[in-house]
């Protein structure tokens, strides 16, 4: 069964740095587009940044010029690079795949799993 694991989440200072990843939990043949969400306490979820398969990117206004996303598709992860970290900031940060081909012959017949991974929290406090 696979999963998405993310990892690198954390307490910054204000204006610092973090770099938090989304990787398949096994080998598979494609982890397709991958969208980062993230969640404040007592608001909406926001997407924050895309990346698709060929790697075109997408920000949302507030974390444009700061976030990065990237991706390793040899090691089916994501990365989000965050720096420039305000305390606005601070949600639990969400990956999401829409599109994941487990197998060669998954893709070739249009067999696709959408997951979410479980979750990483960045708290950007003083």
């Amino acid at each position: 069964q696979v999963q998405l694991v993310e990892s690198g989440g954390g307490l910054v200072q204000p204006g610092g740095s973090l770099s938090i990843s989304c990787k398949a939990s096994r080998n598979i043949f494609s982890i397709g587009a991958v969208n980062w969400y993230r969640q404040a306490a007592g608001k909406q979820r926001e997407l924050v940044a895309v990346i698709t398969g060929d790697g075109s990117t997408k920000y949302s206004d507030s974390v444009k010029g700061r976030f990065t996303i990237s991706r390793d598709n040899a090691a089916n992860t994501v990365y989000l690079q965050m720096n420039s970290l305000k305390p606005e900031d601070t949600a639990v940060y969400s990956c999401n795949a829409p599109k994941i081909s487990v197998s060669y012959a998954d893709y070739v017949r249009n067999i696709y799993l959408q997951l979410w991974g479980q979750g990483t929290l960045v708290t950007v406090s003083s």
